[in-house]
């Protein structure tokens, strides 16, 4: 049996284990309240918002509580992940990272779920040490199966990858972790991908026996179980789940097990900052600490949109912003599109050629390379190629939806990538609830797509997601077909890499934010819907 060792806690309070991907085609993460397809949260928030395919998500409970996160002084909706930058694109705050540690078999794991269903906050990443056991030689896979290896010994762990992965991990950035099968003594072929924790728990037997994990550990807790009932849990989880034989968990037990917890794991305790006694049972340690991290989640909250509005007013225009030339053609397509009166069929009709005129304009920045090619008369032609591996496009849903089809229509099968991006009401600065980029994008020029750009703050949340898979800042093309010189300002000021491509640019944004004079809610007008009031769009005409 194969164990992963990676959970999220959903919004709704579910915590979901990291399954393969169906065709391993795409990395996906998922942020999502309620339902478990970003098909289920548009027809719950956007009905009339055409839906993706569903995915398939393995559950183990759920709440039907709304996301809140409580204290003394407020109550926070937490369904989406807020910004976890400053204005400059910079990360400003490092996840909180809770580090647990205590004997094989004391119920650290078990400790981490009730800390995760207690804090019932999103963005929570449940990281075992289990993951981390080195890959064993074809001697050592032969120990392993007369259990003669030991397992609890620190040279057992892969603490290079380890402090590696939840330093990243640590700092926002997407990670690949590990997935051990206990059954075969060998990693699996595949990996698991996680990104965006506000919260890690980090559970393992020797969890605090390393200098250099320590120094990555926000809060230590020491998980202290008897060790009677330790032995037994281990008998039980071996036999059962880890296909191993009674004799052998007992001799490995006494001849490894014991003797490491009493050597490397105990002595440990006294680095701790709580120790947990009777492990999940304990609910008075358990509350205390749930009462930490909260307050340590309010001290990192951080405004965005009301920074950029105030900030670059009266700066000229960036050098990397190209505005397509205003031809009669253009000019007469804008006045189609922003006339209120203009039905919905012309307002696609429209739409749809400026889209098109965009996206040939913005191909024109990749860099290109000289090649020669023979002609069908057998004579040299000299041309141009991508000078690159691949172009990417990405999306930010609902309105950047709308400009795939032109871009698929230029670029032969290229690859797709979505974000959802929505505002949360009671604190007006975006969120990220959905994620689905293609594997390997970090290699690739990517062309981020959104309908309009106003204030820039989800422009800003999409590249800095981008650059959290390793995308090269100058590798990514912000295409809209509106944008107000905010938003220009505030990618520019933050991404001075990053290549801004547009139509047009309005010179002001209204006390709502709303570009003037404007195009409206692309969105709305597009697909023809009006948004219900719970439904915050990303960049559509007020962009947030």
């Amino acid at each position: 049996m194969t164990q992963c060792a990676i959970a999220v806690l959903r919004s709704d309070g579910a915590v979901h284990d990291f399954k393969g991907m169906s065709d391993g085609s795409m990395d996906t993460h998922t942020y999502l309240s309620g339902e478990d397809s970003l098909d289920g949260l548009m027809r719950q928030r956007c009905p009339l918002t055409p839906s993706l395919s569903p995915r398939k998500r393995t559950t183990s409970q759920s709440k039907t509580e709304p996301p809140l996160l409580r204290t003394n002084k407020r109550t926070i909706y937490t369904a989406g992940r807020p910004p976890w930058y400053n204005v400059t694109g910079t990360t400003f705050k490092e996840a909180f990272v809770i580090g647990l540690c205590g004997g094989s078999a004391s119920g650290k794991t078990t400790v981490a779920n009730k800390i995760i269903e207690a804090l019932d906050v999103p963005w929570v990443v449940l990281l075992s040490m289990d993951s981390f056991y080195k890959v064993l030689s074809k001697e050592e896979q032969e120990l392993a199966a007369r259990n003669e290896y030991n397992f609890d010994h620190p040279d057992a762990f892969d603490f290079e990858l380890l402090v590696t992965v939840l330093r990243k991990l640590k700092k926002g950035k997407s990670i690949k972790v590990p997935v051990y099968d206990f059954t075969s003594h060998s990693r699996r072929k595949e990996w698991k991908t996680v990104y965006g924790a506000n919260v890690v728990i980090f559970e393992g037997i020797l969890a605090f026996a390393n200098k250099e994990l320590l120094k990555l550990l926000d809060m230590k807790v020491f998980v202290d179980t008897d060790s009677d009932i330790r032995l037994i849990r281990r008998l039980k989880r071996d036999i059962t789940n880890r296909g191993r034989d009674i004799a052998g968990v007992i001799k490995q037990y006494n001849k490894f097990v014991k003797p490491a917890f009493e050597q490397y794991i105990e002595p440990t305790v006294q680095v701790a900052d709580i120790v947990v006694p009777r492990g999940g049972e304990n609910f008075v340690a358990l509350d205390l600490i749930v009462q930490h991290v909260h307050s340590q989640l309010e001290k990192r909250e951080i405004t965005v949109r009301s920074a950029l509005a105030s900030a670059h007013q009266g700066q000229p225009l960036p050098k990397t912003l190209s505005v397509m030339e205003s031809t009669p053609q253009v000019r007469g397509m804008h006045t189609i599109i922003r006339n209120k009166e203009t039905s919905r069929d012309e307002f696609i009709f429209y739409s749809k050629r400026l889209m098109r005129l965009l996206i040939e304009h913005a191909l024109s920045f990749l860099p290109l390379k000289p090649v020669s090619v023979e002609t069908p008369q057998g004579t040299v032609y000299e041309g141009k190629r991508l000078s690159g591996k691949r172009i990417t496009g990405v999306s930010i849903l609902r309105a950047g939806e709308t400009m795939e089809q032109a871009l698929m229509a230029v670029c032969k099968d290229i690859r797709l990538g979505k974000i959802l991006i929505q505002t949360n009401h009671d604190t007006g600065e975006p969120e990220l609830h959905y994620l689905r980029l293609p594997k390997d994008i970090s290699e690739d020029y990517v062309i981020l797509m959104d309908s309009t750009v106003s204030t820039g703050a989800a422009a800003l949340m999409a590249v800095r997601v981008l650059l959290d898979h390793d995308v090269q800042e100058d590798k990514i093309f912000l295409l809209s077909l509106l944008m107000a010189e905010m938003g220009v300002h505030s990618v520019a000021y933050a991404f001075p890499k990053v290549r801004i491509i547009t139509t047009a640019v309005d010179k002001n944004v209204n006390d709502e934010f709303h570009i003037i004079p404007g195009i409206g809610n692309f969105g709305d007008r597009y697909f023809g819907t009006d948004a219900p009031s719970d439904c915050y769009e990303s960049d559509e005409g007020m962009d947030y």
